[in-house]
Protein backbone atom coordinates (compact mmCIF):
# COMPACT_ATOMS: atom_id res chain seq x y z
CA UNK A 1 0.00 0.00 0.00
CA UNK A 2 1.65 2.93 -1.14
CA UNK A 3 1.18 6.29 1.41
CA UNK A 4 0.54 9.67 0.29
CA UNK A 5 2.90 12.90 0.93
CA UNK A 6 1.83 15.67 1.74
CA UNK A 7 2.76 17.44 -1.33
CA UNK A 8 -0.35 18.60 -2.69
CA UNK A 9 -0.82 21.31 0.12
CA UNK A 10 2.23 22.49 -0.41
CA UNK A 11 2.05 26.21 -1.38
CA UNK A 12 4.98 27.80 -3.38
CA UNK A 13 6.08 31.19 -1.64
CA UNK A 14 7.77 33.68 -4.64
CA UNK A 15 10.76 34.92 -2.66
CA UNK A 16 10.58 38.96 -2.04
CA UNK A 17 12.62 41.43 -3.70
CA UNK A 18 15.43 43.28 -1.50
CA UNK A 19 14.19 46.67 -2.90
CA UNK A 20 10.88 46.14 -0.96
CA UNK A 21 12.12 45.50 2.19
CA UNK A 22 14.73 48.81 2.20
CA UNK A 23 11.71 50.12 1.22
CA UNK A 24 9.55 49.73 4.38
CA UNK A 25 12.87 50.33 6.26
CA UNK A 26 13.10 53.61 5.33
CA UNK A 27 9.67 54.72 5.78
CA UNK A 28 9.38 53.54 9.74
CA UNK A 29 12.48 55.63 10.03
CA UNK A 30 11.07 58.52 8.52
CA UNK A 31 8.07 58.26 10.77
CA UNK A 32 9.93 58.05 14.13
CA UNK A 33 12.06 60.78 12.95
CA UNK A 34 9.17 62.79 12.18
CA UNK A 35 7.54 62.12 15.78
CA UNK A 36 10.87 63.11 17.12
CA UNK A 37 10.90 66.08 15.35
CA UNK A 38 7.44 66.73 16.72
CA UNK A 39 8.04 66.60 20.08
CA UNK A 40 11.70 68.00 20.45
CA UNK A 41 11.52 70.94 18.36
CA UNK A 42 9.18 72.56 20.89
CA UNK A 43 10.46 70.98 23.62
CA UNK A 44 14.01 72.79 22.44
CA UNK A 45 11.99 76.12 21.91
CA UNK A 46 10.94 76.07 25.70
CA UNK A 47 14.39 75.83 26.73
CA UNK A 48 15.48 78.78 24.49
CA UNK A 49 12.70 80.64 26.34
CA UNK A 50 13.76 79.47 30.04
CA UNK A 51 16.09 80.85 32.22
CA UNK A 52 16.15 78.05 34.53
CA UNK A 53 14.60 74.49 34.85
CA UNK A 54 12.87 72.79 37.43
CA UNK A 55 11.59 69.01 38.05
CA UNK A 56 7.79 69.79 37.71
CA UNK A 57 7.66 66.69 40.95
CA UNK A 58 9.91 69.51 43.20
CA UNK A 59 7.23 72.58 43.17
CA UNK A 60 3.73 72.45 44.03
CA UNK A 61 1.07 74.25 42.28
CA UNK A 62 -2.18 76.06 43.44
CA UNK A 63 -4.68 77.48 41.47
CA UNK A 64 -6.67 81.25 41.78
CA UNK A 65 -10.19 81.28 43.14
CA UNK A 66 -13.30 82.92 43.86
CA UNK A 67 -14.59 82.27 47.16
CA UNK A 68 -15.20 82.51 50.92
CA UNK A 69 -12.65 83.68 53.02
CA UNK A 70 -11.77 83.19 56.77
CA UNK A 71 -9.09 85.05 58.05
CA UNK A 72 -7.84 82.92 61.35
CA UNK A 73 -4.62 82.16 63.47
CA UNK A 74 -3.64 78.84 64.93
CA UNK A 75 -2.75 79.25 68.96
CA UNK A 76 -1.59 76.74 71.72
CA UNK A 77 -4.20 76.88 74.74
CA UNK A 78 -4.06 76.08 77.75
CA UNK A 79 -7.13 74.46 80.07
CA UNK A 80 -7.58 76.68 83.16
CA UNK A 81 -10.31 76.17 85.12
CA UNK A 82 -12.78 79.29 84.98
CA UNK A 83 -13.45 79.51 88.72
CA UNK A 84 -10.06 79.23 91.33
CA UNK A 85 -10.57 81.19 93.89
CA UNK A 86 -7.61 81.74 95.97
CA UNK A 87 -8.43 81.50 99.99
CA UNK A 88 -6.78 83.97 102.34
CA UNK A 89 -6.25 84.14 105.62
CA UNK A 90 -8.88 86.77 106.93
CA UNK A 91 -6.72 87.42 110.55
CA UNK A 92 -3.54 86.69 112.18
CA UNK A 93 -3.39 82.80 113.89
CA UNK A 94 -2.66 78.94 113.82
CA UNK A 95 -4.31 77.25 111.00
CA UNK A 96 -5.18 73.64 111.39
CA UNK A 97 -6.34 72.42 108.20
CA UNK A 98 -9.49 69.73 108.13
CA UNK A 99 -8.89 68.55 104.19
CA UNK A 100 -5.59 67.57 102.07
CA UNK A 101 -4.83 68.94 99.18
CA UNK A 102 -6.87 67.53 95.86
CA UNK A 103 -9.52 66.41 98.28
CA UNK A 104 -12.85 66.86 96.56
CA UNK A 105 -14.95 69.34 98.69
CA UNK A 106 -18.68 70.93 98.39
CA UNK A 107 -19.76 74.54 98.79
CA UNK A 108 -19.78 75.63 102.60
CA UNK A 109 -17.56 72.51 103.26
CA UNK A 110 -14.92 73.60 106.21
CA UNK A 111 -11.53 73.32 104.94
CA UNK A 112 -9.56 75.05 108.19
CA UNK A 113 -9.72 76.40 111.41
CA UNK A 114 -7.87 79.72 112.68
CA UNK A 115 -7.18 80.43 115.93
CA UNK A 116 -6.85 84.22 116.87
CA UNK A 117 -6.70 85.22 120.24
CA UNK A 118 -6.46 88.91 119.51
CA UNK A 119 -9.79 89.42 117.18
CA UNK A 120 -11.47 86.67 119.44
CA UNK A 121 -10.93 88.79 122.66
CA UNK A 122 -11.47 92.02 120.47
CA UNK A 123 -14.95 90.50 119.43
CA UNK A 124 -15.33 89.85 123.10
CA UNK A 125 -14.62 93.13 124.46
CA UNK A 126 -16.46 95.19 121.83
CA UNK A 127 -19.66 92.89 122.27
CA UNK A 128 -19.82 93.67 126.00
CA UNK A 129 -19.29 97.29 125.24
CA UNK A 130 -22.69 96.73 123.23
CA UNK A 131 -23.81 95.21 125.84
CA UNK A 132 -22.88 97.97 128.54
CA UNK A 133 -24.31 101.08 125.56
CA UNK A 134 -27.49 98.75 125.36
CA UNK A 135 -27.25 98.85 129.17
CA UNK A 136 -27.26 102.22 129.31
CA UNK A 137 -29.42 102.94 126.57
CA UNK A 138 -32.47 101.83 129.23
CA UNK A 139 -31.37 103.10 132.26
CA UNK A 140 -31.83 106.22 130.23
CA UNK A 141 -34.71 105.76 129.62
CA UNK A 142 -35.93 104.89 133.19
CA UNK A 143 -34.80 108.02 134.26
CA UNK A 144 -36.52 110.30 131.44
CA UNK A 145 -39.97 108.79 132.19
CA UNK A 146 -39.12 109.57 135.78
CA UNK A 147 -37.54 112.85 135.10
CA UNK A 148 -41.04 113.32 133.74
CA UNK A 149 -42.92 112.33 135.89
CA UNK A 150 -41.47 114.75 138.20
CA UNK A 151 -41.63 117.67 136.13
CA UNK A 152 -45.60 116.82 135.30
CA UNK A 153 -46.14 116.95 139.17
CA UNK A 154 -44.36 120.35 138.93
CA UNK A 155 -46.29 121.45 135.85
CA UNK A 156 -49.47 120.32 138.13
CA UNK A 157 -48.89 121.99 141.55
CA UNK A 158 -48.32 125.21 139.44
CA UNK A 159 -51.32 125.17 137.91
CA UNK A 160 -53.19 124.35 141.17
CA UNK A 161 -51.42 127.64 142.75
CA UNK A 162 -52.35 129.37 139.50
CA UNK A 163 -55.80 128.64 139.93
CA UNK A 164 -55.96 129.46 143.41
CA UNK A 165 -53.91 132.59 142.83
CA UNK A 166 -56.67 133.73 140.49
CA UNK A 167 -59.71 132.79 142.64
CA UNK A 168 -58.03 134.50 145.72
CA UNK A 169 -57.82 137.32 143.06
CA UNK A 170 -61.25 137.53 142.43
CA UNK A 171 -61.92 137.65 146.19
CA UNK A 172 -59.60 140.26 146.85
CA UNK A 173 -61.79 142.65 143.69
CA UNK A 174 -64.62 142.11 145.28
CA UNK A 175 -63.46 142.62 148.66
CA UNK A 176 -61.85 145.97 147.38
CA UNK A 177 -64.91 147.37 145.26
CA UNK A 178 -66.58 146.98 148.60
CA UNK A 179 -63.96 148.32 150.84
CA UNK A 180 -63.81 144.71 153.00
CA UNK A 181 -60.04 144.18 152.49
CA UNK A 182 -57.38 147.24 153.14
CA UNK A 183 -55.09 148.43 149.97
CA UNK A 184 -52.39 146.11 151.25
CA UNK A 185 -54.42 143.15 150.95
CA UNK A 186 -55.53 143.86 147.57
CA UNK A 187 -52.22 144.03 145.98
CA UNK A 188 -50.74 141.34 148.06
CA UNK A 189 -53.50 139.21 145.74
CA UNK A 190 -52.30 140.86 142.55
CA UNK A 191 -48.85 139.58 143.36
CA UNK A 192 -49.33 136.53 144.31
CA UNK A 193 -51.33 135.97 140.94
CA UNK A 194 -48.62 137.63 139.09
CA UNK A 195 -45.87 134.87 141.24
CA UNK A 196 -48.24 131.73 140.57
CA UNK A 197 -48.39 132.49 136.60
CA UNK A 198 -44.94 132.92 137.03
CA UNK A 199 -44.21 129.85 138.78
CA UNK A 200 -46.19 127.80 136.01
CA UNK A 201 -44.82 129.22 133.35
CA UNK A 202 -41.36 128.04 134.22
CA UNK A 203 -42.44 124.88 135.43
CA UNK A 204 -44.18 123.87 131.56
CA UNK A 205 -40.95 125.53 130.27
CA UNK A 206 -38.39 123.10 132.69
CA UNK A 207 -40.90 119.93 131.90
CA UNK A 208 -40.28 121.01 128.26
CA UNK A 209 -36.71 121.29 128.37
CA UNK A 210 -36.18 117.96 130.26
CA UNK A 211 -38.08 116.34 127.77
CA UNK A 212 -35.89 117.46 124.97
CA UNK A 213 -32.72 116.83 126.65
CA UNK A 214 -33.98 113.47 127.36
CA UNK A 215 -35.05 112.29 124.33
CA UNK A 216 -31.46 114.06 122.66
CA UNK A 217 -29.61 111.80 125.27
CA UNK A 218 -31.48 108.66 124.34
CA UNK A 219 -31.10 109.38 120.37
CA UNK A 220 -27.40 109.98 121.36
CA UNK A 221 -26.84 106.49 123.03
CA UNK A 222 -29.09 105.04 119.98
CA UNK A 223 -26.31 106.06 117.61
CA UNK A 224 -23.76 104.76 119.71
CA UNK A 225 -25.45 101.30 119.89
CA UNK A 226 -25.87 101.50 116.38
CA UNK A 227 -21.81 102.48 115.69
CA UNK A 228 -21.19 99.85 118.03
CA UNK A 229 -23.65 96.98 116.66
CA UNK A 230 -21.78 97.64 113.51
CA UNK A 231 -18.70 96.99 114.70
CA UNK A 232 -19.64 93.89 116.62
CA UNK A 233 -20.86 92.62 113.27
CA UNK A 234 -18.42 93.08 111.79
CA UNK A 235 -15.79 91.63 114.28
CA UNK A 236 -18.66 88.88 114.12
CA UNK A 237 -17.74 88.10 110.59
CA UNK A 238 -14.45 88.14 110.95
CA UNK A 239 -14.15 85.81 113.80
CA UNK A 240 -16.83 83.71 111.54
CA UNK A 241 -14.35 83.87 108.49
CA UNK A 242 -11.89 81.68 111.07
CA UNK A 243 -13.86 78.77 110.23
CA UNK A 244 -12.36 78.90 106.21
CA UNK A 245 -14.93 76.90 104.21
CA UNK A 246 -14.99 76.34 100.82
CA UNK A 247 -16.65 79.05 98.34
CA UNK A 248 -17.47 76.21 95.29
CA UNK A 249 -17.77 72.79 94.79
CA UNK A 250 -14.05 71.84 93.43
CA UNK A 251 -11.60 70.10 95.11
CA UNK A 252 -8.48 71.22 97.11
CA UNK A 253 -5.58 72.43 95.24
CA UNK A 254 -1.60 72.75 96.81
CA UNK A 255 -1.76 74.11 100.45
CA UNK A 256 0.35 77.20 100.39
CA UNK A 257 1.37 76.71 104.07
CA UNK A 258 2.13 73.96 106.78
CA UNK A 259 -0.90 73.03 108.71
CA UNK A 260 -0.26 74.41 112.52
CA UNK A 261 1.70 77.52 111.06
CA UNK A 262 0.99 81.09 112.16
CA UNK A 263 -0.07 83.13 109.46
CA UNK A 264 -0.27 86.83 109.12
CA UNK A 265 -3.24 88.59 107.88
CA UNK A 266 -4.11 88.30 103.91
CA UNK A 267 -1.54 85.50 103.71
CA UNK A 268 -2.70 83.00 100.79
CA UNK A 269 -3.68 79.60 101.91
CA UNK A 270 -5.12 77.54 99.43
CA UNK A 271 -7.01 77.04 95.92
CA UNK A 272 -10.11 75.69 95.18
CA UNK A 273 -10.54 74.50 91.64
CA UNK A 274 -14.27 73.85 90.20
CA UNK A 275 -13.98 70.93 87.87
CA UNK A 276 -17.38 71.78 86.37
CA UNK A 277 -16.42 75.24 84.36
CA UNK A 278 -13.01 75.51 82.13
CA UNK A 279 -11.63 78.24 80.14
CA UNK A 280 -9.02 78.44 77.83
CA UNK A 281 -6.39 80.25 78.06
CA UNK A 282 -3.95 81.33 75.01
CA UNK A 283 -1.12 83.13 73.97
CA UNK A 284 -1.68 84.78 71.08
CA UNK A 285 1.00 86.49 68.52
CA UNK A 286 1.99 90.14 69.21
CA UNK A 287 1.22 91.04 65.19
CA UNK A 288 -2.38 90.12 65.68
CA UNK A 289 -2.75 91.91 68.69
CA UNK A 290 -4.32 95.07 66.78
CA UNK A 291 -6.88 92.69 64.73
CA UNK A 292 -8.31 90.58 68.15
CA UNK A 293 -11.60 91.87 69.86
CA UNK A 294 -13.57 90.31 72.65
CA UNK A 295 -16.51 88.10 71.20
CA UNK A 296 -14.38 86.41 68.23
CA UNK A 297 -15.32 83.16 67.31
CA UNK A 298 -12.80 80.56 68.18
CA UNK A 299 -12.74 77.03 67.12
CA UNK A 300 -10.88 74.16 69.94
CA UNK A 301 -10.25 71.23 68.82
CA UNK A 302 -10.34 68.26 71.54
CA UNK A 303 -10.25 64.78 70.92
CA UNK A 304 -11.00 64.89 67.29
CA UNK A 305 -13.87 66.88 67.87
CA UNK A 306 -14.28 70.22 67.12
CA UNK A 307 -15.90 72.77 69.73
CA UNK A 308 -16.80 76.22 69.24
CA UNK A 309 -15.93 79.15 71.38
CA UNK A 310 -15.87 82.53 72.02
CA UNK A 311 -13.06 85.24 73.19
CA UNK A 312 -13.65 86.82 76.28
CA UNK A 313 -11.05 88.87 77.70
CA UNK A 314 -7.74 90.36 76.37
CA UNK A 315 -4.86 90.99 78.28
CA UNK A 316 -4.20 95.24 77.88
CA UNK A 317 -0.15 94.30 77.69
CA UNK A 318 2.73 92.02 75.68
CA UNK A 319 4.78 89.55 77.50
CA UNK A 320 7.59 87.88 75.73
CA UNK A 321 6.10 89.11 72.14
CA UNK A 322 2.41 87.36 73.20
CA UNK A 323 -0.40 88.72 74.24
CA UNK A 324 -3.04 86.31 76.56
CA UNK A 325 -6.55 85.69 76.18
CA UNK A 326 -9.19 83.77 77.94
CA UNK A 327 -11.41 81.54 76.07
CA UNK A 328 -15.09 80.28 77.16
CA UNK A 329 -16.86 77.66 75.00
CA UNK A 330 -20.02 78.58 74.03
CA UNK A 331 -21.78 75.16 75.04
CA UNK A 332 -20.79 73.17 78.51
CA UNK A 333 -17.24 72.21 78.51
CA UNK A 334 -16.67 68.64 76.87
CA UNK A 335 -16.15 65.67 79.17
CA UNK A 336 -12.42 64.88 79.82
CA UNK A 337 -10.54 68.17 80.03
CA UNK A 338 -7.90 68.64 82.59
CA UNK A 339 -6.39 71.83 84.23
CA UNK A 340 -3.10 72.82 82.21
CA UNK A 341 -3.99 70.01 79.37
CA UNK A 342 -2.45 71.81 76.24
CA UNK A 343 -5.54 72.13 73.03
CA UNK A 344 -4.73 73.74 69.85
CA UNK A 345 -7.22 76.55 69.01
CA UNK A 346 -8.27 78.56 66.08
CA UNK A 347 -9.32 82.67 66.28
CA UNK A 348 -11.15 83.21 63.26
CA UNK A 349 -10.32 86.90 62.85
CA UNK A 350 -12.70 87.63 59.41
CA UNK A 351 -14.72 86.22 57.35
CA UNK A 352 -15.16 87.51 53.96
CA UNK A 353 -17.21 86.12 50.71
CA UNK A 354 -16.65 86.52 46.82
CA UNK A 355 -12.57 86.43 47.65
CA UNK A 356 -9.98 86.10 45.01
CA UNK A 357 -7.55 83.59 47.11
CA UNK A 358 -4.95 80.94 46.21
CA UNK A 359 -3.49 78.19 48.77
CA UNK A 360 -0.86 79.63 51.18
CA UNK A 361 2.53 78.25 50.68
CA UNK A 362 6.14 79.26 51.10
CA UNK A 363 6.38 81.44 47.90
CA UNK A 364 5.11 84.21 49.81
CA UNK A 365 8.59 83.88 52.28
CA UNK A 366 10.54 84.14 48.53
CA UNK A 367 8.78 87.11 47.06
CA UNK A 368 7.42 88.87 50.64
CA UNK A 369 4.02 88.50 48.66
CA UNK A 370 5.61 90.63 45.80
CA UNK A 371 5.41 88.02 42.67
CA UNK A 372 4.72 84.60 41.47
CA UNK A 373 5.60 82.62 38.97
CA UNK A 374 2.41 81.77 37.06
CA UNK A 375 2.33 78.57 34.70
CA UNK A 376 1.62 78.96 30.90
CA UNK A 377 2.23 75.18 29.71
CA UNK A 378 5.45 74.05 30.94
CA UNK A 379 6.54 77.65 31.56
CA UNK A 380 6.17 79.56 34.80
CA UNK A 381 6.88 83.44 34.07
CA UNK A 382 7.36 85.90 36.94
CA UNK A 383 4.64 88.11 37.66
CA UNK A 384 4.11 91.15 40.18
CA UNK A 385 1.17 90.96 42.36
CA UNK A 386 -0.30 91.65 45.44
CA UNK A 387 -1.21 90.32 48.13
CA UNK A 388 -3.44 90.86 50.90
CA UNK A 389 -4.91 89.00 54.30
CA UNK A 390 -3.44 85.83 54.88
CA UNK A 391 -4.73 82.88 56.91
CA UNK A 392 -3.91 79.11 58.24
CA UNK A 393 -4.43 77.93 54.42
CA UNK A 394 -5.21 80.81 51.72
CA UNK A 395 -3.79 84.30 50.66
CA UNK A 396 -6.22 87.25 49.57
CA UNK A 397 -4.85 88.13 46.01
CA UNK A 398 -5.37 91.50 45.48
CA UNK A 399 -3.66 92.41 42.29
CA UNK A 400 -1.70 90.76 39.45
CA UNK A 401 -3.80 87.48 38.98
CA UNK A 402 -7.49 86.04 37.71
CA UNK A 403 -9.17 83.31 38.80
CA UNK A 404 -7.91 80.05 37.09
CA UNK A 405 -4.34 81.04 37.09
CA UNK A 406 -2.36 78.42 38.22
CA UNK A 407 1.15 79.49 40.28
CA UNK A 408 3.86 78.24 41.81
CA UNK A 409 3.20 78.30 45.65
CA UNK A 410 6.41 76.30 47.09
CA UNK A 411 9.37 78.08 48.24
CA UNK A 412 10.97 79.99 44.76
CA UNK A 413 14.43 80.26 46.30
CA UNK A 414 15.48 77.78 43.65
CA UNK A 415 14.82 80.29 40.81
CA UNK A 416 17.47 82.30 41.09
CA UNK A 417 15.30 85.04 40.61
CA UNK A 418 14.61 84.27 36.94
CA UNK A 419 11.85 85.67 34.41
CA UNK A 420 11.03 82.35 33.03
CA UNK A 421 11.33 78.80 34.35
CA UNK A 422 10.93 75.86 32.73
CA UNK A 423 8.87 72.69 34.52
CA UNK A 424 10.31 69.53 32.75
CA UNK A 425 8.46 66.09 33.35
Amino acid sequence: MKIADTSNQDVVIKKKSKFNQWAVIAGICLITLSLAAWQIVPAASNWSQADISIPQKRVRIGEITVGDFTRDVSVQGRVVAAVSPTIYAPAEGTITFSVDAGTKVSKQQLLASIDSPELTARFEQEAAGLLDLQTGLERQRILAKKQFLIDKKAVDLAKVALTTAEREKRRADLGYEKSAISQIDFEKAQDDLANAKLQYEHAVDDARLAKESAEFEIKSLELQIKRQTSLVNELQRQVDALQVRSPVNGIVGNLNVENKTYLAKNQPILMVVDLTQFEVEVAIPESYADDLAIGMDVDIKFNRNQYAAQLITISPEIIENQVTGRVRFKEKSPAGLRQNQRLNSRILLEQRTQVLQVPRGQFLDSSNGKFAYVLNGDIAEKKAILTGARSLGSVEILDGLQAGDRIIISGTDRFKNANKVLLTQ
